[in-house]
């Protein structure tokens, strides 16, 4: 069995199996890498001097049903709250991935924005498309390209000794040409 061709094989045809997944979970993680600039991925957290949550769950639900985009008539349609005390804000995030944040003394709306993260993390973990797409087509590309970087290293160092020694070997050639022109003199 001759290593290299098989090798060669190995990443030529799992770098065609796993190229649609891997160029997903690397553009949407450059994404989520950067939710924290790019207001446009996850909305900034807003700040107030309130440190102590004083509303009632009914004075914050209250404060969600008054937000149009949220769609918001019940907890039903509340996805999570988000109590920041030392930030003074408490956001409510709605099913539709709408978000509000709200005064934690005074229950007034301080932002109301799309959040896309939560969406560009179920795109980057596969759970977007289907499912069972997170466990048969994402995990088994994240083990293929794991066996490709493993088997693109051992690659890469196993012809890095042969490299190095074609380099030393030209530079030795140039050295030992560069001293017969330096000594001889020229006619004329």
């Amino acid at each position: 069995m001759n290593w290299k061709k098989t090798n060669r094989k190995i990443h030529y045809w799992g770098s065609i199996i796993i190229i649609i997944p891997v160029i997903i979970v690397i553009g949407s993680g450059l994404l989520l890498q950067v939710k924290k600039q790019v207001p446009w991925v996850q909305p900034k957290t807003e700040k107030t001097l309130a440190r102590d949550l004083t509303l009632s769950f009914d004075k914050i639900l209250l404060a969600a049903k008054s937000v149009e985009q949220a769609n918001i008539s019940s907890w039903k349609d509340v996805d999570r709250l988000d109590v920041r005390p030392g930030k003074g804000v408490t956001k409510i995030r709605a099913k539709n991935s709408w978000e509000i944040q709200i005064h934690n003394e005074t229950a007034d709306i301080l932002a109301v924005n799309y959040r896309r993260s939560d969406v560009i993390e179920a795109i980057h973990d596969g759970s977007w498309f289907h499912e069972d797409a997170k466990l048969w087509l994402f995990l088994p590309a994240a083990i293929i390209l794991l066996v490709l970087s493993l088997t693109g290293l051992y690659m890469f160092l196993i012809s890095l000794p042969s490299k190095l020694r074609n380099r030393r070997q030209q530079r030795g050639i140039k050295q030992k040409g560069n001293v017969k022109l330096s000594g001889t003199k020229a006619v004329g």
